[in-house]
């Protein structure tokens, strides 16, 4: 399905760490080959976000080879001032072009009036133009990366990537997290409504370089359940003023 709220962007960055949750139990991260579908979801929340709506990563394409490279990490103490080293392995070099759309959050009927497609297209648009709004993060905060926009020379797909005749399949992965406001089921209970926060896992594959990210409401998805949270009702004159919608 085509959307006309799509915008297209390069990611670059010296080193990336989309952590596999299997390494963190031993303090020693260690990276996916390819970003997660709920990473990608945050860069582009960096580059432009409002509650009206929810990004939704259609696909990535992954332009240069996978290369991992491992470095010596002196993780913080917060119980001693004693010193500890680890091993961290980060993707380096990498280079993506992300592909994603947005629709309207449903769980926020508040800002029906600011549902504006075509506004929030183009501030989206002139944002990755700028680089984005807030700092990009590939993975974690000491992997900086930078979001740029395409020229006119060159477009979404054009150039080729590293993997552009290969088909490879990453196993199962973590494809994101769902949080409880976009759940479509609840339970109420002593008058407030409560949803379980999952996590998301699937069968990553990447055909021809471009990985094709299944919805996050898919019944394709392993759904694991975290725990139940309540959920966050905006009510009028409570905890929002009609006055402050723009």
């Amino acid at each position: 399905m085509k959307y006309d709220n799509t915008i297209c962007y390069k990611l670059t960055g010296k080193y990336a760490l989309f952590t596999d949750p299997l390494t963190k139990i031993g303090g020693e991260k260690f990276s996916y080959q390819v970003p997660t579908y709920q990473a990608l979801k945050g860069i582009t929340e960096s580059i432009y976000w409002k509650p009206t709506f929810i990004w939704v990563i259609d696909e990535v394409r992954v332009m240069n080879l996978i290369r991992m490279q491992s470095q010596g990490i002196r993780p913080i103490h917060y119980q001693d001032a004693k010193n500890d080293l680890s091993i961290y392995t980060y993707l380096r070099d990498v280079e993506y072009e992300v592909k994603a759309h947005f629709e309207w959050n449903e769980m926020r009927k508040d800002l029906t009036n600011d549902r504006n497609e075509h506004k929030h297209w183009d501030i989206a648009k002139r944002m990755v133009e700028r680089g984005g709004r807030r700092d990009i993060f590939l993975g974690t905060r000491e992997c900086q990366g930078y979001v740029e926009a395409f020229d006119d020379s060159e477009k979404y797909g054009e150039k080729k990537s590293a993997y552009q005749d290969s088909n490879i399949n990453f196993g199962i992965m973590v494809h994101g997290i769902t949080y409880p406001d976009e759940q479509n089921e609840s339970v109420e209970k002593d008058g407030k409504k409560f949803a379980k926060m999952q996590v998301r896992l699937w069968d990553c594959n990447m055909k021809d370089g471009v990985i094709k990210f299944i919805r996050p409401d898919s019944n394709e998805c392993i759904l694991k359940d975290i725990r139940e949270i309540e959920i966050k009702e905006f009510k009028s004159g409570i905890n929002y003023s009609e006055n402050n919608i723009i």
